[in-house]
């Protein structure tokens, strides 16, 4: 797979791999938990070389599943990773924490369960309203200078926020959710990354599974599957929503791909420094999101898949209110 740059320098594979499904949020998680190892090794053999992770995740869980598949071939792959919540005595994620004393700590956690000297990329995973964003980015320069972190990254982050981090510490990368059913971050986000010349990692690049098309109006989610109480998966907003899969669908039969591989590559085609990480807990799925990187859509695609999607009119909210104000778009 050929390469992209995120930020000044750090070259990453042009699709990732998102792990936190393997953990968590999309129903019950697998039962074989080398089933997941093996399924992030193939990624490595298949040409991916960033991983996404979060010590959240699980919580905990996922950063260990991460670092003991990739330890064979630390030297070959790229780490992303995340901080800023706080739990409870029972692991639980009870809120936003980002004061000094807590990014060194939780830095050290994800150290010592990645198995890693160095954290490649260390996103603060959402805005803490309640702390100075410079104080947060002086705190992971610190831990720069200190060898234990490579690349700072936001998550979720306004223009603004952004531009005040990168002026106390060089942002590498922000991530966010983006796809052709959520654009907001074309708003401001993207215009000031590529002043900035800061990479752009798309989370939920399929819209959480529904642009692959296989996700209908009689789609059942169990009660551990975080789209089951996400506004935009209810029934009537699934229905109201198939317009965007038909649209895919349209376009990748003339292309001979998937919608899957059109909604990736849309993303690919928006900008050189954009690296979707699509999560999946399947190796042909993994194999279709991979193979995005081959898809070509011409000037003419694009135009086609703006002009029909800027008719087409998302139903839904992407958020449950409480998780939406996490937010910092």
């Amino acid at each position: 797979m050929h390469k992209r740059t995120l930020g000044r320098d750090l070259e990453v594979s042009a699709v990732g791999l998102g792990c936190m499904g393997m953990s968590q949020s999309y129903g019950p998680n697998p039962g074989d938990r080398q089933q997941m190892i093996a399924l992030i090794r193939s990624a490595v053999d298949c040409g991916v070389t960033f991983f996404d992770t979060a010590e959240v995740y699980g919580p905990y869980h996922n950063e260990k599943l991460v670092g003991e598949a990739l330890a064979p071939v630390r030297d070959q792959v790229l780490v992303a990773t995340k901080f800023g919540f706080r739990f409870d005595d029972a692991g639980h994620q009870v809120g936003l924490v980002s004061r000094s004393e807590h990014i060194t700590a939780a830095a050290d956690g994800s150290l010592r369960r990645l198995g890693v000297e160095a954290i490649d990329l260390y996103y603060q995973h959402r805005v803490n309203p309640d702390m100075r964003i410079e104080d947060v980015a002086g705190t992971v320069a610190e831990l720069i200078k200190a060898g234990k972190v490579r690349h700072f990254g936001l998550s979720e982050a306004a223009a603004g926020t952004i531009r005040r981090a990168h002026a106390v510490q060089p942002v590498t990368a922000v991530q966010s959710e983006y796809s052709l059913w959520w654009r907001r971050p074309e708003e401001q986000v993207l215009p000031a990354l590529a002043e900035l010349g800061i990479g752009f990692v798309p989370y939920s690049p399929l819209g959480k599974g529904f642009l692959t098309g296989t996700i209908t109006v009689g789609t059942a989610f169990t009660s551990t599957d975080i789209r089951a109480t996400i506004p935009r998966f209810a029934e009537e907003n699934r229905k109201a929503n198939q317009a965007l899969v038909d649209l895919l669908a349209a376009i990748a039969l003339r292309k001979g791909a998937t919608q899957a591989q059109i909604a990736l590559a849309w993303l690919l085609a928006q900008e050189p420094w954009i690296v979707p990480i699509p999560g999946t807990r399947r190796l042909e799925r993994l194999e279709e999101n991979i193979g995005a990187a081959r898809v070509e859509l011409t000037p003419s695609d694009l135009a086609e898949i703006q002009t029909a999607a800027a008719q087409i009119r998302v139903h839904g909210a992407r958020y449950p209110e409480h998780l939406e104000r996490m937010t910092n778009l």
